[in-house]
């Protein structure tokens, strides 16, 4: 019996990690902004109801802004504990760090109760910061349908106005002034920015 539940377990991740690569083959092709172009503004709701602008951020230091796909996302929840833990280090270096994702707030609140995140996070309502910082995608039918097969139904994590839309899990550091300094952004979503890296440019 045991041997049959860790099959089934085994089959569920490895069909869940090949429907999640197929988001490489069905990106509407964005670029990113690149370093060295000012960083668009954006003001939107954190997970405590508070809005957040990234002109209020530039005012105390440098930013490190953050798109990430979702809660039902191993490698971005992976990744939101990375920051958080090491959080303690980019603000002794004047820098706030933001996330942006298209999950509504009920789902913003698990990927909070999963990565422990206590930084902003946003809800990109109507995908203005997404597509501002040109990472936003929509998935395929068949692609989101298979989604679904898997209990990811977009439509009910990303609410009825984004729908089955994802951004390409990037990383943007912006200085003081507003100027984009270091950029990650990296269609396979196994491979995120080192924090290591991030503190170079901070």
């Amino acid at each position: 019996m045991n041997s049959i539940l860790t099959f089934s377990r085994l089959g569920k991740f490895l069909t869940l990690t090949f429907i999640l690569s197929t988001f490489l083959t069905n990106a509407q092709n964005p670029q990113g902004l690149q370093v060295n172009q000012i960083a668009p503004d954006f003001a939107a709701k954190d997970q405590n109801g508070n809005t957040v602008t990234l002109k209020s951020l530039l005012s105390k230091g440098s930013v490190v802004l953050v798109f990430y796909r979702g809660e039902w996302c191993p490698y971005c929840n992976k990744y939101l504990k990375e920051m958080e833990e090491s959080l303690v280090e980019i603000t002794k270096k004047g820098a706030s760090v933001v996330a942006v994702t298209p999950e509504v707030p009920e789902y913003i609140a698990k990927s909070v109760e999963k990565t422990s995140a206590s930084f902003p996070i946003l809800h990109d309502n109507g995908l203005k910061i997404m597509k501002n910082y040109d990472v936003s995608y929509k998935l395929d039918d068949k692609t989101a349908n298979r989604y679904k097969r898997l209990n990811i139904d977009l439509n009910e994590i990303n609410g009825d106005v984004n729908r089955e839309n994802l951004p390409v899990p990037a990383v943007f550091v912006i200085n003081k002034q507003g100027v984009i300094v270091y950029r990650f952004f990296d269609p396979d979503y196994t491979n995120r920015a080192p924090i290591a890296v991030l503190m170079k440019h901070i």
